[in-house]
């Protein structure tokens, strides 16, 4: 068994950089998905959490709307979501 071991000097600073813009990424996400929520009562919304990097959509018809139902999201949260986080990890690893 091979064990690797990481030396702090020989993190790079921008190593560093992308690691902070990491750390980042799950508030983000979450921002995007509350954004891409259809608003009506606002408890879809309201009830949209993020849980340390899980996104937890606590509501009983959060499946249905992510399949389209409603006419304000009809590609639901979960495509535009994963869209946006394609683009942000892009930009984040782009030289």
């Amino acid at each position: 068994m091979i064990k690797y071991k990481v030396e702090i000097d020989k993190i790079t600073p921008d190593t560093k950089r992308r690691a902070k813009k990491l750390k980042k990424v799950p508030f983000k996400a979450h921002k995007e998905w509350v954004k891409e929520t259809p608003y009506r009562s606002g408890n879809a919304r309201n009830k949209t959490t993020l849980k340390g990097d899980t996104i937890d959509a606590n509501y009983p018809y959060a499946k249905r709307l992510d399949e389209g139902y409603s006419k304000q999201a009809p590609e639901g949260m979960l495509k535009p979501t994963v869209q946006f986080l394609k683009r942000e990890l892009d930009r984040i690893f782009r030289k």
